[in-house]
């Protein structure tokens, strides 16, 4: 395995829809500022669109800035190949029509050196997983009526 792939970090996918399509970009310089500081290397940026019919499409980052509002060049050509178009549908798959989405892969480089470290002592990742922000705020707000506060 190549030096550069042993210290890969966990790369990790998400999908953010944007109800009616409305994007602020109010995210944007925060997802930059990831990027600049090293925390995260994103692989792979792309918009669908899920229209009122079903029917899917793809958006380039240019028909996202026609209003001039959302300054997206910095992620023009992102894009390693690992998604491919089975990927973009099942994303589209979970929309609710009339939205569009942004899908995105990254890899956490912060914790590129801790893996490999921990892969050479010979572990292994044997379960991972990640628990909604939803989900813990509900378990916070049940456990605070239980406590009465």
């Amino acid at each position: 395995m190549s030096d550069e792939l042993n210290e890969t970090g966990p790369i990790d996918y998400i999908v953010v829809e944007f109800p009616g399509s409305r994007m602020t970009g109010e995210g944007l310089p925060l997802l930059v500022d990831l990027v600049d500081r090293g925390i995260i290397r994103i692989l792979d940026l792309t918009f669908v669109r899920k229209e009122t019919d079903g029917s899917v499409t793809g958006l380039e980052l240019a028909d996202l800035t026609g209003d001039g509002l959302l300054d997206l060049a910095v992620f023009d050509g992102v894009s390693s190949g690992l998604l491919d178009e089975e990927d973009l549908a099942d994303a589209a798959a979970v929309l609710e029509p009339g939205s569009s989405a942004a899908v995105l892969v990254y890899e956490n480089v912060w914790a590129g050196p801790l893996a490999a470290a921990l892969r050479r002592s010979g572990a292994r990742l044997v379960a991972d997983g990640r628990i909604p922000v939803q989900a813990i705020l509900a378990s916070l707000e049940a456990a605070e009526g239980k406590d009465g506060r």
